[in-house]
């Protein structure tokens, strides 16, 4: 599923493929792929809206236009958002398409149809259950910290809280505990002040790295050109099982169940 790397890779994509681009007309080939406020018929209501901007809301794509209203996308486990030039007029597995005056076009593929485009009302509150974004000014390690206080949960289950933290799934909690040090089934409220700037730090940075390498491809993500990321050539212990820990070198990777996910870890780093 595309984490906040991959989400944020495909924003900026679209930020330079479609940005300014009006929709001529909405192609929707599977109705269950959109949802519309009550009444609205989706297709005609984006037709002839221009796209003004594109950001990212956790692990959720939005694309504003300028009629108020944006397009909210969650890609779910396998959805893509690949944006095409008239010479390129089909991409598989399509379940909507926008189609654009100049000819372009915008794909909303999906082999396993999960993913959803939800048509959201100026000033609607969708994300009002979602946690603050890991790379903000509001982010930091004394309102982590807060965040922490008490909590019984291990710390993997914290960090994949997207009403605590937006963004943040499985790839990068493994990364960001095993960087911090800290097991993975830890309670959350027992880290000390030291562990749990570690862990925010952790987070943060690997991130950041993830961003730089265009977000990870180990399963059916790509960005909004089609092309795949780099950040799986850069994981620590993600996926990692049975191989060196790349710090200690002494101990193996192992993995097992926290959360109800597979989660990979290092016994004798993190303690």
């Amino acid at each position: 599923m595309p984490e906040l790397p991959e989400v944020e890779t495909i924003v900026r994509g679209l930020r330079r493929s479609v940005v300014g681009k009006t929709i001529a007309s909405a192609d929707v080939r599977l109705a269950r792929m959109v949802v519309a406020p009550s009444g609205v018929e989706f297709a005609r209501a984006i037709s002839g809206s221009r796209i003004v901007a594109t950001r990212r809301r956790g692990k959720y794509a939005v694309i504003e236009l300028d009629s108020g209203r944006s397009l909210v996308v969650s890609l779910r486990m396998t959805g893509r958002l690949v944006a095409t030039s008239r010479e390129v007029p089909e991409y598989p597995r399509s379940h909507v398409v926008l189609h654009f005056v100049d000819g372009a076009r915008l794909h909303f593929a999906d082999v396993r149809t999960f993913g959803r485009m939800r048509l959201v009302d100026p000033g609607e509150a969708w994300d009002r259950e979602l946690g603050v974004e890991p790379l903000s000014s509001g982010f930091t390690p004394e309102a982590f910290i807060g965040m922490l206080a008490e909590r019984t949960r291990s710390s993997k289950a914290f960090l994949l809280d997207q009403r605590r933290i937006a963004g943040i799934g499985n790839i990068y909690a493994c990364e960001a505990l095993w960087e911090a040090r800290i097991r993975p089934s830890r309670p959350a409220g027992a880290l000390t002040r030291a562990a749990a700037c570690r862990l925010h730090d952790g987070i943060v940075n690997v991130l950041r790295r993830a961003i730089t390498k265009r977000g990870t491809s180990v399963d059916d993500y790509v960005d909004a050109e089609g092309l795949k990321g780099g950040f799986q050539n850069h994981l620590t212990v993600y996926g990692k099982h049975g191989r060196l820990c790349p710090r200690c070198r002494a101990s193996r990777i192992v993995r097992t169940v926290v959360a109800q996910r597979g989660t990979w870890w290092c016994r004798r780093c993190q303690r």
